[in-house]
């Protein structure tokens, strides 16, 4: 592919812009050539010919990623503006869209009562408008939802509202929240049923019940948020992933009995954004049988005995695997203990395994991992 390139296209070493173009090779066959290239040297072939600008844009806008860090010396999100202004005025490159990830978070000392966001929203709202061919969006609008004006929606559905995107395959939505913030209305739920495709879904700071049309979201995979959204999202759909914010007391039995509701078992559950206490995971094994994957976060402030200190606090656990008769993943590395060494976890894995004979792979806290050989003895992954 190098040597293509140089027969085509002459650079100096800082990437000038002199060229010598093979006019003879179509536009197709540059775009393979050019989609292998860096961003950056992306970017100074566009401003070299009218050609080379035609292939190499269809590429760089293919997916966008948009960070903004906002503070008082910089109070709005500019880069998500410039973007988006600039999606507006190509509106030959719309079909070529794919992917609009856009991220604002503040420096962390800042007030969110200097920040303004109303220009930057408009023509965000007006780009995603004209992006019918989007396979993943990401809008996590930070700070921009901090009012206490309830006749004003949630700004996430500010931007979604009257947008149609039938191809989106992978979706997440979010704002920061606090008292007083907008929450989430019919709009969200107009918008989620008009998503075919949709595999993939994350709403961190959806905290009440989804009425999506039943019917709706048919091949919809995985759920990211919290238990009160899940519980209404997951039945009659094949989500078999399913990762859960929020605190775990809201993990109710008739909640989990919803998650079973599934038209496909529930496999792999995430519980690493929750402190988790054993009780929880004892009603997930009599609700969520087929689970065979597990990460999870424990609440050791709830040990599982008192007696143990370090890594050996988690012996406890023994009772509770016990109940998980599938699962081959436990994974703890969200946990945060002390004192682990090779030889008390390879203890631990003896154990869990006989409680848990299905296990086949287990995440210490130390990050390392373990998996069942040959004779099924445990050895460490390398």
């Amino acid at each position: 592919m190098a040597e293509i390139l140089l027969n085509m296209v002459t650079m100096p070493s800082n990437y000038g812009t002199s060229v010598s173009l093979n006019v003879s090779l179509p536009n197709e066959v540059l775009y393979q050539m050019f989609c292998d290239l860096p961003l950056s040297v992306l970017a100074l072939l566009a401003r070299v010919s009218h050609r080379l600008n035609a292939v190499a844009e269809h590429i760089l806008y293919s997916s966008i990623s948009i960070r903004d860090v906002l503070s008082e010396s910089s109070p709005h999100p500019w880069r998500t503006k410039i973007c988006c202004e600039s999606i507006i005025q190509r509106s030959h490159l719309v079909e070529s869209i794919r992917g609009l990830h856009i991220r604002w978070h503040t420096d962390g000392q800042s007030s969110s009562a200097h920040f303004d966001f109303t220009f930057t929203l408009q023509k965000l709202a007006e780009a995603v408008r004209t992006l019918s061919s989007l396979e993943s969006l990401e809008l996590w609008l930070g700070p921009a939802n901090h009012h206490s004006q309830p006749s004003i929606p949630h700004v996430v559905e500010q931007i979604i509202r009257g947008s149609h995107l039938p191809q989106l395959i992978s979706c997440s939505l979010g704002a920061e929240w606090k008292k007083g913030s907008a929450i989430y209305s019919s709009i969200l739920d107009n918008f989620l049923g008009s998503l075919p495709l949709l595999q993939h879904l994350k709403l961190p700071d959806q905290h009440a019940a989804l009425n999506v049309a039943a019917g709706a979201l048919p091949v919809l995979s995985s759920f990211r948020g919290s238990p009160i959204a899940s519980a209404y999202l997951l039945p009659g759909r094949p989500i078999h992933y399913l990762s859960l914010i929020g605190e775990d007391y809201d993990v109710t039995q008739e909640i989990l009995a919803r998650f079973a509701c599934t038209t496909v078992p529930l496999r792999f559950l995430d519980l690493s954004a929750m402190s988790v206490r054993p009780v929880i995971l004892r009603n997930i094994a009599t609700h969520l049988p087929a689970i065979d994957a597990l990460k999870i976060r424990l609440a050791l402030r709830h040990t599982l005995h008192y007696a143990m200190s370090g890594i050996r606090l988690l012996t406890g656990l023994s009772s509770v695997l016990s109940l998980f008769h599938q699962l081959v993943h436990l994974d703890l590395s969200p946990t945060s203990v002390g004192g682990a060494d090779a030889e008390q976890e390879l203890g631990l894995c003896n154990e869990w395994s006989r409680a848990c004979p299905s296990l086949e792979k287990i995440t210490f806290p130390s990050h390392s991992e373990w998996v069942i050989g040959s004779g099924r003895m445990w050895l460490p992954l390398q």
